[in-house]
């Protein structure tokens, strides 16, 4: 009798392991293809949420991949990538000192970046693996991508359920439309991190893009990226691009911002309501005729122009990828919001519901 209740005991134990066992698992490392009714294909994988490809057409109806990254979602997990592609979160952007204060509580972040808190810290949205599903949808396939970021993660507050949805729709854009929810007053701010080349991946610098964004102001920074708290006029300085004007056309001036950031790494003050869908940003690349819209809900965009990229890294197809080789328009609130009170908040309150939308919309001239 005392046999009999122990292999039950036993029994009862290794079904109790072996659910939490299960409970815990990962989902398995997936890589979803989307077409849509004109032959633009994207690749996603729910590793990072990473956009591994996306291939538009030319003016002559010629098909390139116009983002930076590697053939593989494994090749992601086994390099050190700056963040090709990915769901940044749950901050996107930097907190000073891995430092903020909510309710009265100083919560401590992972430091990663200097003595600061960059993109969700060691182990952020980019490198978890996400719960996937492929879709159809009136608009063109999708991709549903959900995650739950718990309580302390990063040293973050609260139970955060995350879901973003990726849709190539029929109109040639990757409609990009994040929501969550937390059990918990939090920070939270996403965003899409890919390097784009509209030549083509690997072909050149994108320095003669012509770039052209909806913003009358932007964030200075310190020699840390972090804001300085000023939003400062654009007028008469080489962050003015509101006339389409080449990215590298005055990168290099001996101005202090583009030399703290080495070049281009600010966020511009998007015209118009946040919250509303509006045009952010338009870049063109002349030789192929491709134009780039983004659209946007949030109120800012960071400019980067592959500073740091130093040909290190070889990409998909089997080139390196030099300094400035992609340029990423990251929409986003700004850098360092939770301890900048004039900047809008970013934070999520208990039982409320964070939205946001961007759209990166592909046409030819």
């Amino acid at each position: 009798m005392k046999l009999q209740k122990l292999s039950y005991s036993l029994l009862v134990l290794l079904v109790l392991v072996s659910s939490a066992a299960i409970a815990h698992a990962q989902p398995p490392v997936t890589v979803y293809k989307l077409r849509n009714s004109h032959g633009v294909e994207t690749q996603i994988t729910n590793y990072g949420g990473i956009v591994i490809s996306l291939k538009v057409p030319d003016r002559n109806g010629k098909f390139d991949d116009v983002v930076l990254g590697f053939k593989t979602a494994q090749d992601y997990m086994r390099k050190n990538d700056p963040y090709l592609g990915a769901i940044i979160g749950r901050y996107g952007n930097r907190i000073a000192k891995g430092r903020f204060t909510l309710n009265g509580v100083e919560y401590k972040l992972a430091v990663n970046n200097g003595e600061n808190h960059l993109h969700g810290g060691i182990k952020g949205f980019d490198k978890v693996v996400w719960t996937g599903r492929q879709i159809r949808t009136k608009d063109g396939p999708a991709v549903v991508l959900t995650y739950l970021s718990k309580d302390g993660e990063e040293g973050y507050p609260g139970n955060l359920r995350v879901r973003v949805v990726y849709t190539l729709t029929n109109k040639n854009e990757l409609k990009i439309d994040y929501s969550a929810t937390t059990d918990k007053d939090t920070v939270l701010n996403l965003t899409h991190h890919s390097y784009f080349n509209l030549a083509g991946e690997g072909n050149g610098d994108i320095l003669n893009h012509e770039l052209k964004i909806n913003a009358d102001r932007f964030v200075p920074t310190d020699a840390g990226s972090i804001p300085t708290g000023e939003l400062r006029k654009v007028s008469g300085t080489p962050f003015d691009f509101l006339t389409s004007t080449a990215i590298g056309a005055r990168i290099n001036q001996d101005e202090e911002q583009l030399k703290l950031g080495n070049g281009y790494d600010h966020t511009f003050v998007i015209n118009g309501t946040a919250g509303r869908l509006r045009l952010a940003a338009t870049a063109r690349e002349t030789s192929s005729g491709r134009v780039m819209e983004v659209w946007t809900t949030e109120p800012g965009m960071q400019l980067y122009t592959g500073n740091f990229l130093d040909g290190s890294l070889t990409g998909k197809s089997g080139k390196p990828y030099p300094r400035r080789s992609g340029f990423c328009l990251e929409t986003q609130h700004y850098p360092d919001s939770p301890n900048q009170p004039s900047f809008p908040t970013t934070t999520l309150k208990k039982g409320a519901t964070y939205k946001s939308t961007t759209i990166y919309r592909f046409i030819t001239q």
